[in-house]
């Protein structure tokens, strides 16, 4: 008997959470919108190393520590608020500054931009929660390795939440990347 039940319906559901706007999302494309292609796409990928974590965490049974514990499922809630709020606030401090400063200021490294993505997704409640809400309705209850179920269909998780972000990320991006050529009118002869 296989672990797994219905892995088609699983693939479906989680790409219908993977292409619903969230913060993870926001992240890539901001990034990518505002350093490149490049910057969107190591966004994405952080976002996919950050739901590892998750994934780890689900499997040795965090998640449900997290559901049931109201103090640590609050403190990860309100130290993730605090993070989001944060990388809200330097966004906004950015806006405010002059067109010449925005310039002369250092943009973000790929290194920072691949760990705020990680600490986004990692601190994100709702992503655990998830886990422990879906995961366990697709693994059969006579399943002998539970936990191998469960670790295999996170990972198909991540991969095509992280193939769905490195979309928007090179999509966000693809406009701030310098064009190789550029184009002439055209001229009637």
């Amino acid at each position: 008997m296989s672990a797994i039940t219905d892995l088609s319906l699983f693939i479906a559901a989680g790409l219908l959470l993977n292409v619903t706007p969230g913060a993870d999302m926001l992240y890539v494309l901001s990034r990518g919108a505002a350093q490149g292609l490049r910057a969107g796409v190591v966004a994405a990928l952080g976002i996919g190393a950050g739901c590892c974590g998750h994934i780890v965490f689900a499997v040795l049974g965090m998640s449900a520590i997290l559901a049931a514990s109201s103090l640590a499922f609050s403190v990860l809630k309100y130290v993730g608020a605090i993070y989001l709020i944060y990388l809200g606030v330097t966004a906004l401090r950015s806006l405010r500054s002059s067109p010449a400063q925005i310039v002369a200021r250092p943009t973000a490294t790929l290194r920072t931009i691949f760990r705020e993505a990680a600490l986004t997704n990692l601190l994100n409640p709702k992503v655990a929660l998830f886990f422990l809400a879906l995961l366990p309705q697709f693994v059969s209850p006579h399943a002998d390795n539970k936990a191998l179920a469960l670790a295999v269909l996170g990972v198909i998780f991540n991969i095509n939440g992280t193939l769905v972000n490195i979309v928007v990320g090179a999509a966000s991006g693809h406009h701030r990347r310098p064009h190789a050529r550029s184009y002439a009118p055209c001229q009637m002869a």
